[in-house]
């Protein structure tokens, strides 16, 4: 019998390993099913612009591992079970179970709410297609000079708040800063991003803590109120309850704690990648969920898969945090590097240049997921007389 691979999530990391496993290992041996709740592939680096009334590009993944011999389940992941080694699934038609092998779970993460009381019943937020457009619908019936709040000065809050005030410049747009505006930014990087908030009309109130959201305001520790049409919640992320719920050892906000080849450390047929992972970067310090580290962590986690299938050795893969690019609309940006102490480098690059440098790298990543069979070498190897895996199901 084939070993079977499943693989939760078809986003930046999922799609890519995926991908990646099918060119690699042989369909005499293997078998990789991709289980994924929406048809396409989502952008998500770009659904703030998707909530700014632009129109963002999709790829339908039906389409993208087509010919790659990848089964591609459409439905959603309700349950892990790695004691069993089964995958509980909802779809139209019922759902069920799915039993694997190996499995890597790439389900990435959804916004954090703090336990900050009104956040799952009044906020939007831009983690997901559906939620952008949602946001975007709210936006569309707001009335001129309509009040936009957004909470968190990450990079998604930043990104959210000057594509909105950019695309319309017709709504006021206030970012509530828990700190100093830009605060991990060098201080040349700081400086831009207030003439860019400036140059929006973009209000920030920095300092504030929010302690309530309302169907049409904001409650702040320090008894201010902030009337809003519109509140958009990007005060960080946290990975979903499901890894948890089935016995993996994760860290508070969900991610799956994985050792250097991404394998989960509390049950070896398991492996994480993207957001869903709590990964050690080579500076010693936690990746942050972010593009870059779903690129790094799925490398590694095929390079392990692969390795392990076929008795060769597992190659180490960089796990780096070189820095951000943030968007500040579609004619500005900031591209900020960081040392080896994930601290900020004196200088930057900002402006159209840091823009077009941004624009380039989701253009790169898109081409990237939407071609699994491009530049892998043709040989699909064998899984090694070690893995026996399908002999104890036979046996069983």
């Amino acid at each position: 019998m084939k070993h079977r691979i499943v693989v939760l999530g078809a986003g930046y990391a999922g799609a890519y390993v995926a991908g990646t496993l099918a060119r690699r290992l042989s369909p005499a041996d293997t078998e990789v099913t991709v289980v994924n709740a929406e048809p396409d592939f989502v952008q998500r680096l770009r659904l703030h612009q998707l909530a700014a009334g632009q129109e963002i590009e999709t790829r339908r993944l039906a389409d993208v591992f087509a010919g790659t011999g990848i089964r591609l389940r459409l439905a959603r992941v309700t349950a892990v079970d790695p004691e069993r080694q089964v995958v509980a699934v909802a779809d139209a038609d019922g759902g069920g179970e799915l039993g694997y092998d190996t499995l890597l779970y790439a389900l990435g993460s959804r916004v954090a709410d703090h336990g900050v009381p009104g956040v799952t019943e009044h906020a939007f937020d831009v983690t997901g297609r559906a939620s952008a457009l949602r946001l975007r619908e709210r936006l569309d019936g707001l009335d001129r000079r309509g009040e936009v709040l957004v909470v968190g000065d990450g990079l998604t809050g930043i990104e959210t708040a000057t594509e909105i005030a950019e695309s319309r410049p017709d709504l006021s747009v206030t970012l509530v800063a828990r700190g100093e505006l830009g605060a991990p930014l060098s201080a040349g990087a700081r400086d831009h991003l207030r003439r860019a908030c400036d140059r929006l009309g973009i209000t920030v109130l920095e300092h504030a803590t929010v302690e309530a959201v309302e169907a049409t305001r904001v409650l702040c520790a320090d008894g201010t109120a902030l009337a809003s049409d519109a509140t958009v919640w990007a005060a960080g992320f946290a990975a979903g309850p499901i890894a948890a719920a089935g016995g993996l050892e994760v860290t508070e906000d969900g991610r799956i704690v994985v050792d250097r080849t991404m394998r989960s450390v509390s049950h070896p047929s398991v492996y994480a990648a993207g957001d869903s992972a709590y990964a050690i970067g080579d500076n010693g310090r936690p990746l942050p969920m972010s593009c870059a580290s779903a690129g790094y962590t799925g490398r590694q986690a095929t390079e392990a898969i692969v390795g392990r299938l076929t008795g060769r050795e597992i190659a180490n893969v960089k796990l780096d945090y070189a820095g951000n690019h943030i968007s500040l609309g579609r004619r500005d940006g900031i591209l900020q590097m960081v040392d080896g102490e994930a601290q900020a480098k004196p200088t930057y690059v900002g402006g159209r240049k840091a823009a077009r440098i941004k624009s380039g790298i989701l253009k790169i990543s898109l081409w990237a997921t939407s071609h699994p069979t491009f530049g892998m070498p043709k040989r699909k190897h064998r899984l090694a007389a070690a893995d026996t895996a399908a002999e104890k199901r036979v046996a069983a």
